[in-house]
């Protein structure tokens, strides 16, 4: 179910700052029109951290909506209180999402046995099948891959984002979970390297502007037809790069609102690009000629 390219949705402000539902419907649809494997709303690409509990349910509600079944729908759950994402989890699951995907306890860095005990008491807590996320840049701390395997002990702990960008663990832990174990990247750029030694996908940044051709390239990767994959990735990379000129999502926020996808609008403590970067951003959309593209869908 969570193979193949998913996109970690942004999630789109009116002026306001308030949630902008129509955008958000947009672009559920857009990628679900370009053929997306499955969608990750409320991640961290979400900023998922300065939603309210309501927001966030809402998030999730519009993005089931729209999707009508038609691809997975995988909710952010993650944080350094337990409890709390084991209540958001419950609450997900109540509304009907496909699984979730829990972001590794940040600032208060548990040892791998409080790892272990955090993912297995959230697996007690749901019958949804979950995702770890390991992202040590972000949080501090690492889910090794011996953490890794405990977990896929359990049933519903069916896969890890993988963001590590450690190629050798990832190599560890795509060999030695259990074959339904799915590995997922965490990062765009290592997709392809990762299903060569196993992975099965992506959750994807650079897909809220590339649907289409990310997906085609992770399938391609999945396929064994790296020649080809390796052209998109060659094509796309600039494009993978610049999203994180500066923190996620700032960059990808900026690009999409470039494209007429969304506003440019961020919550504090996010804030818009430095002028400098907007104009590197803006360079390789146009050496993309995703902007034409763009001018072109919405005069048509």
């Amino acid at each position: 179910m969570f193979t193949g390219c998913g996109t970690a949705l942004v999630t789109p402000f009116r002026p306001d700052q308030s949630l902008d539902e129509e955008a958000l419907r947009k672009l559920v649809q857009r990628q679900i029109d370009a053929g997306i494997d499955f969608l990750v709303p409320c991640g961290t690409t979400g900023e998922c951290p300065t939603l309210t509990q309501t927001e966030r349910l809402r998030v999730v509600e519009l993005t089931l909506e729209e999707a009508r079944g038609r691809v997975p729908v995988v909710a952010g759950a993650g944080g350094y209180n337990t409890a709390e994402v084991i209540e958001t989890a419950r609450e997900f699951q109540s509304i009907g999402v496909d699984g979730i995907l829990s972001v590794t306890p940040y600032y208060n860095k548990p040892t791998q046995e409080g790892l272990y005990q955090h993912y297995k008491a959230i697996a007690a807590a749901t019958s949804l099948p979950i995702i770890v996320y390991s992202v040590v840049g972000r949080t501090g701390v690492n889910v090794e891959p011996a953490t890794i395997r405990r977990l896929a002990e359990m049933d519903n702990i069916v896969g890890i984002k993988e963001a590590s960008g450690n190629i050798g663990q990832m190599a560890a832990i795509a060999n030695g979970a259990r074959d339904s174990f799915v590995v997922l990247s965490g990062d765009d750029a290592i997709t392809l390297p990762l299903a060569a030694l196993g992975g099965r996908g992506v959750i994807s940044v650079v897909s809220n502007e590339i649907p289409a051709e990310m997906t085609r390239l992770t399938r391609l990767c999945l396929q064994n037809n790296f020649p080809a994959a390796r052209e998109l990735h060659r094509k796309y990379f600039p494009l993978m790069e610049v999203n994180f000129v500066e923190t996620n999502p700032g960059p990808v926020k900026a690009a999409m609102a470039l494209m007429d996808l969304l506003e440019p609008v961020w919550r504090l403590p996010l804030v818009p690009p430095k002028a400098e970067n907007l104009a590197r951003i803006r360079g390789v959309l146009e050496s993309l000629g995703l902007l034409q593209q763009t001018y072109a869908a919405s005069t048509n």
